[in-house]
């Protein structure tokens, strides 16, 4: 995103595993989800079939080489579809599920 605040990986389905995106924010999930996490709350991530979730890693998707995607852009990749907007990240599944991250909140739905 132009914020260069959040950065995504996609991984297309493979060798029976499903397809999946994980989007992390530099800025971190406001607020923190509640569970354990003995790494960090890096971001959200969900498969095309499966609720998103928060991710606790020791890694990020996020690359400061990564392609910009351009507020009122769409992103369409396999069974994911993003929009960039100014107030955030929103990502969907052609199953229903999808999350929305942003630097002062994030849900999943």
């Amino acid at each position: 995103m132009p914020s260069r605040n959040v950065g995504c990986i996609f991984s297309p389905a493979e060798g029976g595993r499903a397809a999946s995106i994980r989007c992390d924010i530099l800025s971190g999930l406001v607020p923190e989800p509640t569970r354990a996490c003995e790494l960090d709350w890096t971001g959200l991530g969900m498969t095309g079939a499966r609720r998103a979730r928060p991710v606790c890693a020791g890694d990020t998707a996020y690359s400061g080489s990564s392609p910009v995607l351009r507020y009122g852009r769409v992103w369409t990749r396999g069974p994911f579809r993003c929009v960039s907007k100014t107030t955030g990240l929103k990502c969907t599944s052609r199953a229903g599920h999808g999350f929305t991250l942003a630097r002062s909140h994030w849900g999943v739905h």
